[in-house]
């Protein structure tokens, strides 16, 4: 089976193209090898998915005839991606928080006040 349509029958990727794109921009790693769309995988093979800055490392159990369902991914392919992964992930989600993008207009009065606040703390050291 082509890994780009594994990657969408285990639902890694919503759409075939997706996982195709992830693939020609080097997202997908078959045994440690960059692969193109058109790898075959087969099963005991190990793969490493990057999405959304989370590198999922996976191990093919067995080859899927077509889409399945959310409950069945788990009989396919084995999990085997660290916790530090998804921890980094959630670090780098609370700090998107705090960030302000450029030309997004003045601050709230909610950020004003935890700016305030935040200067506050600081002279008091």
């Amino acid at each position: 089976m082509r890994i780009d349509k594994f990657l969408w029958s285990t639902r890694y990727f919503k759409t075939r193209n997706q996982a195709t794109e992830a693939c020609k921009k080097g997202h997908i790693r078959v045994n440690e090898a960059v692969a193109k769309p058109s790898r075959d995988v087969y099963p005991g093979d190990k793969l490493t998915v990057r999405k959304n800055q989370v590198n999922y490392e996976l191990e093919i159990m067995d080859l899927p005839p077509s889409r399945v369902g959310a409950k069945l991914v788990d009989i396919y392919r084995k999990d085997l991606t660290p916790k530090e992964a998804f921890e980094h992930a959630d670090l780098l989600k609370y700090s998107k928080e705090y960030y302000r993008k450029k030309g997004t207009g003045r601050p709230t009065k909610k950020d004003r006040r935890d700016i305030d606040d935040y200067l506050d703390d600081g002279e008091d050291s």
